[in-house]
């Protein structure tokens, strides 16, 4: 029994190791298996630019689970997820990574990735729990989703490209978690099926171009936590059953066309933190129906219709953000709302608020910031809005408020944003005020303040605006009023100031409008006034300087507007003036003498200099003559100088009483078009298209830098009016067109148009560095541009155009791809700009004869063919591409003056680069020489920056771009392959 025992003993423990061995065997197959399917995809279907992907090598030890982006099981070594986020790849979707059985997470959100997505590839991927194709460049339809997903719980196809109608078979996603769609091109109505994925508590469809309204049953998400459908172009009402969702916590409907009230319903969301609202069409009275919100925190119905008072249980809840504003909401301001101990921004400006600021306001909270301008406020300030001293933003202007600035708030150290101009305040400002070292902006003008600037003014070093014109203010300006080094706009007029201006306010070489007229200075104006470079207004009318007008303020190269009448001047008027490229000029009312000087003896401005008794003219009358002898030819030349500027003068008021008519009358004919989430409207925009504000002139129209009240800066294009009609229609038109439907980080963002009858504005992120053009025609900015943001440019403006001739469908071709179309954002990254002359090409077009209807291009900058085709392809941008790159290499321009007659600077590389180098192929030079290199590299670039091979590969690539026959140049995509590759370019 023993010796049996013993046997059956062994043959069970040779039983278990057989199994055991068999698991290892599988377990072995199974993750060869899976590495062979990783390998596969990588060498097959992706593009690695980064080299991220190079530990994914079959002998590497514990392959493939020790390889970057892959995770497995630790029980099994399965591959249980791929986290490729972030990686840099490119290429189609990976659809076979999903052959790997035990895949259950897939991550490739923030690539390159496009193309569409067909249902049979999408349909391996049956058997995931998460699917992120998020940031990427996926376009065409949503795929189908043919079977069943019965595990799936995470999908994510948020920015991207995709275009159409959600398709039906999402129904197939019953388990679905999170549904992220948001920021793409989907268009037609947001589906009542989608309201059927019972599982969901995300649901974002933010940023796409449907034509829908809300489903009705939109409450049966009972499960719903986050409901984000801002900027959908959504219309109709809000439905009563939103009530029902019980357990979200966010819901965002903004910047929608909703119409009709909030429902009452919405007191049922009682677990719900925040609310978002703004920027629809809603109306009617708040219901007093928040009571039961206790965990709503941010409440934002601002930019609607809303009427009535501010609800008691809307203000009385624990909020951190109450915002109303730009309403037409009236009464009091509910004083629970100062009894709140979380309220952090409050923002009711623009309605019809009465009664006074909630007494106790601040005492309770971290205040921030508050808002309450343009009501009907009156009473005093609270004195206690900064005691917990976090205030920041204090706007209450367009009020009346009325009393005195309390003395706290001249110890509210965390100021940055003052504006209470236009009330009723009186009395002292506290000295502590004016020193509160962090202000930026102050503006207290149109009250009845009074007191002088204390020495301790130089602390606010970093005041950008002094605004304080219309009160009481008195006293002499200090010398320490020297430190405001960062002061660009100041106006201290109609106070009471009085003496000499300090001679050390030359040293505010930053200042822009300097206003001081209708006060009582004296002496002379400070000869340093020639160091104001960035002037372009100066008002020192009304007051009593005397002495004579420097002649410095000739050179001042961007003055436009002068006037210093009503003083006691004497002298002559310096001819140095004549200069300046005036819109108001005005030297009444001195004691100037002598002759006018030639520009200013005219009847335009006779007006200017009256009041000045020994002030001469020989035909300008009533002045005195200063001769009696006239030539009869100078006498008519002057007339009809004075009919010629008459006759400019009345045009100019006709165009710019039309304007006005525009701007005032034709506003509910605007069109407006939203293509990113926005915080402004078009009024705010259009209100800032001045001269002051102009930062360049084109062919198209002009850009102007757009300071909006939220903080944000943008550029807005306006293209030209009624002489160029028909080419402004085609630019905007070919503009929005193109911009309003891509997306790209190296394109840039369109992010609304308004196109009215006599008006079309374009407005986009403003790029704080300006173009390429500009950096590298620019000596101090040129020399800023190593090598290496030289190379990056290059890369990243390929990527753009890239996109746009291989991922946009239909293909898009630039037509007028130059430096001052690549705008540089803050970090020096380029944007591809200025689609006036961009045109949407189907492949038929492309390879047919088809003639373009209108000149496209820059000079310098034309494919050589054009010039007897009169056709332009997608070769036209990569020719114009590559002459990009020879500038960034040499910072010449296309046709500069040293390249000698009938040559270009492709003409002129070529003949340096193959003169000094080994021939190479056809269209590349062999390895250069030190001599070419001294030849073609732009001077200004840091050596030691330099990398040679770098740049002998990006010429290579210029090269190959500006071949005489398009069939020779590489594509688009080619070239940024090309620009990746460390190994010398080719032509293929």
């Amino acid at each position: 029994m023993s010796c049996r025992g013993g046997r059956d003993h062994i043959q069970i423990l040779f039983f278990i190791l057989a199994i055991l061995l068999t698991g290892l065997i599988q377990t072995a197959d199974s993750s060869n298996r899976d590495a062979a399917i990783l390998l596969r995809v990588k060498n097959s279907q992706l593009h690695d630019p980064l080299r991220k992907l190079d530990d994914w090598v079959a002998s590497a030890p514990s392959a493939p689970c020790s390889w970057m982006g892959v995770y497995c099981d630790k029980k099994n070594d399965s591959v249980v997820s791929i986290g490729l986020s972030d990686f840099g790849v490119s290429g189609d979707f990976p659809a076979d990574f999903c052959r790997i059985s035990t895949l259950r997470n897939m991550d490739l959100s923030s690539n390159n990735l496009g193309g569409s997505i067909d249902s049979d590839s999408i349909s391996l991927c049956s058997h995931l729990l998460s699917l992120n194709l998020s940031s990427n460049y996926f376009v065409g339809r949503l795929p189908e989703f043919p079977v069943e997903f019965l595990k799936l719980t995470v999908l994510d196809f948020s920015y991207n490209n995709f275009s159409g109608e959600i398709p039906a078979s999402f129904v197939n996603l019953p388990k679905l978690d999170f549904l992220s769609l948001g920021s793409n091109l989907l268009n037609g109505s947001i589906p009542d099926f989608l309201f059927n994925l019972t599982e969901l508590t995300q649901l974002v469809l933010s940023g796409n171009p449907f034509i829908s309204s809300l489903p009705e049953n939109i409450g049966s998400l009972r499960k719903l936590e986050n409901l984000v459908l801002s900027y959908c172009n959504l219309a109709g009402t809000i439905p009563v059953s939103i009530g029902n969702l019980v357990s979200l916590k966010i819901l965002d409907l903004s910047a929608n066309y909703l119409q009709g009230n909030i429902p009452e319903s919405i007191g049922g969301l009682k677990n719900v933190e925040v609310i978002e609202l703004f920027g629809n069409q809603l109306s009617g009275e708040l219901a007093d129906t928040f009571s039961n919100l206790t965990s709503l925190r941010y409440f934002d119905a601002s930019a609607n219709n809303l009427t009535g008072k501010i609800p008691e249980s809307l203000a009385g809840l624990q909020l951190e953000s109450l915002q109303l504003m730009d309403n037409f909401l009236e009464g009091e301001i509910p004083e629970v709302v100062a009894l709140n101990p979380n309220l952090i921004e409050l923002r009711l400006f623009n309605n019809k608020l009465s009664g006074s600021l909630p007494e106790f306001m601040g005492m309770n909270s971290d205040l921030v910031e508050i808002d309450v301008s343009t009501n009907n406020l009156e009473g005093p300030l609270p004195r206690n809005l900064c005691y917990k001293k976090k205030l920041t933003h204090l706007v209450l202007f367009g009020n009346r408020i009325s009393g005195t600035i309390p003395e706290s708030y001249g110890e509210c150290s965390s100021l940055t944003y003052v504006r209470i101009q236009g009330n009723e305040l009186s009395g002292v400002v506290p000295d502590g005020f004016w020193g509160i070292s962090g202000l930026e902006l102050v503006e207290l003008a149109d009250n009845k303040l009074q007191g002088f600037f204390p020495p301790l003014i130089s602390n606010a070093a970093g005041l950008g605006q002094l605004l304080i014109s219309g009160n009481n203010f008195s006293g002499k300006f200090p010398v320490e009023i020297c430190g405001l080094q960062e002061v660009k706009k100041m106006d201290c007029s109609k106070n009471q100031f009085f003496g000499d201006l300090p001679s050390c306010m030359s040293q505010l070489s930053k200042l822009q409008e300097f206003h001081i007229q209708e006060n009582q200075f004296s002496g002379e104006i400070p000869k340093g006034i020639g160091d104001w470079t960035e002037l372009t207004q100066l008002d020192l009318s009304d007051n009593r300087f005397s002495g004579s007008i420097p002649a410095e303020i000739g050179s001042l190269p961007v003055l436009t507007h002068l006037d210093l009448s009503h003083n006691s001047l004497s002298g002559e008027i310096p001819i140095s003036l004549t200069n300046l490229k005036l819109n108001e000029f005005n030297v009444s009312y001195n004691r100037l003498q002598g002759k006018v000087p030639l520009g200013f003896d005219t009847k335009f401005f006779l007006s200017s200099l009256i009041g000045n008794p020994n002030l001469c003219s020989p035909d300008l009358s009533p002045l005195p003559p200063c001769s009696r002898s006239k030539h009869v030819n100078f006498v008519l030349v002057g007339i009809l100088s004075v009919l010629a500027l008459i006759l400019v003068v009345l045009l100019w008021l006709l165009i710019k009483t039309k304007k006005l008519i525009s701007f005032g009358k034709r506003k509910k004919s605007w069109k407006i078009t939203s293509f990113q989430r926005i915080g402004f409207n078009e009024e705010e925009v259009l209100a800032a298209l001045k001269d002051e504000n102009l930062i360049g002139s084109g062919g198209s129209g002009r850009v102007y830098r757009v300071k909006l009240k939220s903080g944000q800066t943008v550029a807005a294009k306006r293209l030209w009016g009624t002489h160029r009609i028909a080419e402004s229609e085609g630019v905007f038109h070919s503009e929005v067109e193109t911009l309003g439907r891509i997306r790209h980080a190296n394109i840039v963002r369109l992010l609304f148009s308004c196109m009215g009858e006599d008006i079309k504005v374009l407005v986009y992120d403003y790029m704080k560095n300006g173009s390429l053009g500009d950096m590298l025609n620019d000596e101090k900015h040129g020399a800023y541009l190593d090598w290496p943001k030289r190379f990056a440019i290059a890369l990243g403006a390929a990527q753009g155009l890239a996109y746009l001739h291989h991922d946009c469908v239909p293909a898009i071709v630039h037509r007028d791809v130059k430096p001052n179309n690549i705008l540089m954002d803050e970090e020096f990254k380029p944007k591809v700009a200025d689609f006036g002359l961009a045109k949407a090409v189907r492949q038929d077009e492309l390879q047919s004869d088809q003639l373009m209807s209108r000149v496209a291009g820059s000079y310098g900058y034309i494919a050589p063919e054009y010039a007897y085709t009169m056709k332009v392809t997608e070769k036209s941008d990569v020719y114009s591409f590559g002459v990009v790159l020879l500038e960034l290499i040499t910072g010449k321009r296309p046709n500069d003056p040293s390249f000698g007659e009938s040559k270009n600077i492709v003409r002129w590389v070529t003949e340096i680069a193959f003169k000094s180098s080994k021939q190479g192929s056809d269209n590349a030079i062999g390895t250069m020489d030190k001599t070419c290199f001294d030849q073609l590299l732009d001077p200004r670039m840091n050596s030691s920056t330099i990398e040679y091979d770098e740049v002998e590969k990006i010429l290579n690539v210029a090269l190959s771009c500006t071949a005489e026959l398009p069939v020779s140049r590489p594509s688009m995509r080619r070239v940024v392959e090309l620009i990746k590759d460390h190994s010398p370019a080719s032509s293929k």
